[in-house]
Formats: structure tokens, sequence, C-alpha cells
């Protein structure tokens, strides 16, 4: 049965709290990069790829090739080996020596990966085609696999583990960010009124042209010549100026889990609002015919059925021109509304054209 929740976040008009502009913004260029490696995981007990994983077979011939040690990949036996793909995200400012965390993944039919120790693996930027980093350690994957007798137990996912701080950075990350003359902040909700209101911050700050809003979704600004060495105290300098975000009237509604979500901005025009409910109830009771005495009728069962009918009694709500969600939500729970009525209400509104906000369904 869907759960009966509502989420409403009511509350009448006002001026959206200030929030700083490294809040609602990310600098341009300034991104991890993901790095991904082919490896294999040794050490476990029995639980690697089997004999019909012929690339496991195959890498590790390969690997002990490179330790001058040729053996035919057909005489290795890898079930204490898994082949796995290891994934990273290097970060935006990572330089070498630096430590980040990696995820391995097995790709063969490996059972489980506990115990395992990942041998040394380079990790390539898939868009540059560089190794910038190599993986190397012990498996953790916070589970376990165990069976006996045709019985298996498992707990989370043995094929997949992760391990911290498992690879060092071997070239320093590709962002470069020094003796820039301009730098771009992308909203991470693109919206005109707030890229405009962000430009005028800036401005107030920094004295007019400083900077201007290229698209709904971008910030420019000017770095001064005195602050180009020092890019990184103007950049935090502008990250911590207030600004006021705007964001469009909606209603989010989530009809599988009875979920609605408005915004501050939802109005609804005049209109007037009666919402009741039919309750038909059916009822069949058995009585006993008994038939007189020394007769030769028999004893029956006879049926029955009733049938009531009951319809609530609620008010009538009448909301005025423009009204705020705060009156909206009180209107509203003044019927007594629950939330799955709530949804039917404001499809019905939006139909009649009286809803001024726009409304997602989910």
């Amino acid at each position: 049965m869907m759960a009966v929740t509502a989420a409403l976040i009511a509350g009448g008009v006002r001026e959206s709290t200030a929030i700083r502009i490294k809040d609602v913004t990310t600098l341009q260029g300034i991104r991890e990069n993901q790095l991904i490696g082919y490896g294999l995981v040794v050490g476990l007990n029995d639980t690697g790829d089997g004999s019909g994983t012929e690339f496991t077979a195959q890498s590790m011939a390969a690997f002990l090739k490179r330790n001058n040690i040729t053996v035919d990949p057909d005489d290795i036996g890898v079930d204490n080996v898994a082949a796995v793909i290891v994934t990273a995200n290097l970060p935006a400012f990572a330089r070498r020596g630096d430590r980040i965390d990696i995820n391995v993944s097995s790709i063969g039919d490996a059972e489980s990966l506990q115990g395992g120790t990942l041998l040394m693996t380079p990790l390539y930027s898939g868009a540059l085609n560089r190794v910038y980093a190599v993986g190397q350690g012990a498996i953790s994957i916070g589970g376990f696999g165990a069976g006996a007798g045709g019985t298996s137990v498992t707990k989370n996912h043995p094929t997949a583990g992760k391990i911290p701080g498992g690879a060092l950075v071997e070239i320093d990350s590709p962002v470069k960010f020094d003796s820039l003359d301009e730098i771009r902040f992308k909203l991470i909700a693109p919206d005109f009124t707030t890229s405009k209101r962000i430009a005028e911050v800036i401005n107030f700050n920094l004295g007019e042209g400083a900077a201007y809003p290229v698209t709904p979704g971008e910030v420019l600004v000017n770095v001064p010549e005195a602050s180009r060495d020092r890019l990184t105290e103007f950049v935090a300098a502008i990250e911590s100026l207030p600004v006021h975000p705007d964001q469009k009237a909606r209603i989010v509604i989530d009809e599988r889990t009875g979920t609605v979500v408005m915004g501050e901005g939802v109005r609804i025009s005049t209109l007037a609002l009666a919402h009741g409910s039919l309750t038909i109830q059916i009822t069949e009771t058995t009585q006993v015919s008994q038939p007189e005495a020394f007769s030769e009728g028999e004893t029956t069962g006879v049926s029955n059925t009733g049938v009531s009918v009951q319809e609530e009694s609620r008010q009538l709500a009448l909301l005025d021109e423009g009204v705020s969600l705060g009156e909206v939500v009180r209107a509203l729970n003044a019927v007594g509304v629950t939330p799955r009525d709530l949804i039917a209400i404001l499809q019905s509104i939006k139909a009649l054209g009286a809803l001024q906000a726009e409304l997602i369904i989910r």
C-alpha cells in the first residue's frame, strides 16, 4: 500500500535567505577526472575466476613473464586469482605523492574478493590516455560469503570492494589555476535571475563591470591584474559573498509515496474548493429459520443484506486571488485533506488553470 506521507514546505512570501555564492555555483574547469585500469587480485581462498575464464589465465601468464617467468596459460590455475576493473576519481588539485581511494570490481566469475590483494595496477585517464596513478593493496569488501553442503550465506556484495588510499598519484592533476585573466562561475541550477543577482553582488564589491552573466548558467568575472598572482584569495573572497537565489514556483508530486513538496512561490487564483468523502458500507448477516415442531421442514439459514451510505460533511474553502502557500496549506488543512487527496486536488486546480506554478509528477 502506498505510504501516505506529505512534506509541505509552507510559509508566507518572503525574500529567500541569503547564501554564499559557493553554495550555488562551481568554478569552471575545477573538476575531478575519472581514472580506470585493469588488474589482478591474488590470494583468494578458491573463490577466484574459474578455469573457463581465459583472460585471467592469460593476464597471469603475462604478469609472470614480466617477472622473467615463462609459463603456458593453460597450465595456470586461477582459483586464487580474479581479474578486476579498478576505478578512481582524481581530485582537481591532486599532486604527485597524494593518495586516493580506489574501487575494485570483479569482471570474471569470481565468487568473492574477500582476503585478496590487488597487484600494482596503472590507472589511466580516459580523456588524456595517461597513467595518473597506480593502485595496489589489500581489498576491503565490507561483507563476506560462506557456504557448505549446498547452503550459502552472503552479506553485502563480495565481488566488489574498496581500498582506502590504495592508489598513489604519479602525475599532477591537469587542472591549471594560475595567472588567469578571467574566471567563470557555473550555476548548479541555471536561472536568469540568479545569475544576474550574482553579477550584481560581485560588481557591488569589486566595481562596476567586474562581472556579467553570460548565460543563465554562467557568470564571467574579470580578474584584476593585481589579483592574478593571488587567485586563490580572490576566488575565496567572491565565493563568500551572499546572494539571494531565485527559483521557479514548483510543486513536485511523487504519487508512489504520496509525497507533496511545494515551493514558497506557489500562487493560486480565486476559486472555491469543496472536498467530501462518500462511504458505502454493505453488511450481510445470516439468521436461522427454524421449522415448527413435528413438521417436515428443515432448518435453514436466511441471509439479510443491509446497505448504509454516509457522506462526510466538510467545509467549503474559498481561496482568494494570489494567495500565498501558507494560506493554501491552511485552507487545505481546514478542508481536512490527506496527502493522497491533496494530489488529486492540485491536479484539478492545475486543470482549471488556477495554479500559478509548475506541477511536476514523478
